[in-house]
């Protein structure tokens, strides 16, 4: 299923990292314990890009904001976090798919950073504990404004309609403290409404009665003193249509600041948890171990009509059980593409046995579509990360997919093609790169 797979609300102390608490984020035990829990949700919607939108960004007074710049990182230095520092690639596909569906909708949204962007506690603080949920998915920062919350409702449904637009599974995450009020050594100073607030919310939560929230007392908004609200109502606003399931991990203030997890489930009907790609992989093997059948796909998505190169990997409680695939295209589509690489995988690659029927319900699958290869001159115009390789001698090549778990540098990449097509250290090769669309 392409659009919102999964959404969060969660908190952003900088102490709840340990290396800034120091030990004091023992207090707060039960927003580490649901933030983990979190983590571990998150990961399980596989998402392809995560959306996250801070209070403490660069805000506009009367726009949303987008970080559209290409790299982005983040550190907790200032906080005295020297361990605690990440790098992201943003998602060019999901910020002109919301560029384009925000002006459709005439809401207001601007740049706030085109060349590069550093991400605030707002973010860094909830990335600490869900970076486990998200290795290698590109982040994608936005900040509300002071317009009233309807529009910021109304910017989380655009951001529904560009997750779709891009034909992207994503998680939103809100990041923000509810009231800043709750007791009398609080940072904002003590205001009995803030509990009243927090409650309140809280309530509306459980229940999923978002009209309780857009309609919330602005004077009860004000006495709480929070930094949350807005975030939150675009993430209600990300998952309206949706069929959602609310739950509310934890809840905490013990610093005078109310600090709530919240997990937002989206119901995915059975085989729209996957992309077309990835499922015309999973049911060509299935029809074929089975029943010694091929399917015969009666309506080509976009992504299948072209001509690719194509990898179909497939995997057994986490582990390989089986990857093959052609970095030229030798079918009339990309789906034949996937068909004639899905059986090699399940039953020709040699590191393995052929898969039987009992394994098919284990088995998960990734489809990488590849680019045309290009000659590079240097080692120097690779990236492990970015970029897939190839290395030539002759009629012998070997071939690595970018991104792989333990493939950290070029010199890996290298090394490890050589021993794939029986090259030797010191012989002289040829060097191509390509990039990769994965989907899962």
């Amino acid at each position: 299923m392409a659009g919102i797979v999964y959404g969060c609300i969660v908190p952003h102390p900088p102490l709840l990292v340990p290396e800034v608490g120091g030990g004091r984020e023992i207090e707060i035990s039960a927003t580490t314990k649901a933030m983990k829990e979190l983590a571990r949700r998150l990961a399980e919607k596989r998402p392809e890009t995560v959306i996250v939108i801070s209070p403490h960004g660069t805000m506009l007074y009367d726009s949303m904001g987008i970080a559209t710049a290409g790299s982005l990182r983040g550190t907790m230095r200032d906080w005295g976090a020297r361990s605690a520092d990440h790098d992201f690639e943003n998602d060019p596909d999901m910020v002109a798919a919301l560029q384009a569906e925000a002006s459709a909708s005439g809401i207001p949204l601007d740049s706030i950073g085109d060349r590069e962007y550093n991400l605030d506690h707002g973010v860094m603080v909830p990335i600490h504990f869900l970076i486990e949920g998200m290795k290698g998915v590109p982040l994608v920062p936005l900040t509300f404004s002071m317009l009233p919350l309807s529009a910021h409702f109304s910017f989380g449904q655009a951001i529904r309609r560009a997750a779709e637009r891009a034909g992207k599974r994503a998680a939103i995450v809100a990041s923000g403290d509810l009231s800043h009020r709750l007791i009398r050594d609080a940072p904002a100073g003590y205001d009995p409404m803030g509990e009243v607030f927090d409650k309140t919310l809280i309530e509306a939560i459980q229940s999923y009665d978002v009209p309780a929230i857009l309609n919330l007392d602005e004077q009860l908004i004000d006495r709480a003193g929070e930094c949350g609200l807005r975030s939150i109502v675009i993430l209600l606003g990300a998952l309206d249509g949706l069929e959602v399931k609310p739950d509310v991990l934890s809840y905490e203030g013990p610093f005078g600041v109310g600090y709530l997890v919240a997990s937002f489930d989206v119901e995915e009907a059975e085989g729209e948890g996957m992309h077309p790609l990835t499922k015309l992989a999973k049911d060509t093997v299935e029809g074929y171990v089975r029943d010694s059948k091929l399917p015969q796909p009666s309506e080509l998505t976009p992504e299948m009509r072209g001509k690719a190169g194509v990898f179909v990997s497939i995997k057994k409680h986490g582990q390989l059980r089986g990857c093959i695939g052609t970095f030229e295209p030798d079918k009339s589509n990309v789906a034949q593409e996937i068909i004639s690489n899905a059986v090699s995988s399940a039953i020709r690659d040699p590191r393995f046995l052929p898969v039987v029927a009992e394994e098919l319900p284990d088995l998960t699958y990734s489809v990488d579509v590849l680019t045309t290869p290009e000659p590079v001159e240097s080692e120097k115009e690779l990236d492990p990360k970015r970029y897939g390789v190839i290395v030539e001698k002759g009629k012998r090549h070997g071939l690595l997919l970018p991104d792989l778990e333990g493939v950290d540098t070029v010199e890996q990449q290298i090394d490890i093609c050589r021993q794939k097509a029986g090259i030797a250290p010191d012989e002289p090769v040829k060097l191509y790169r390509f990039e990769v669309k994965r989907y899962r």
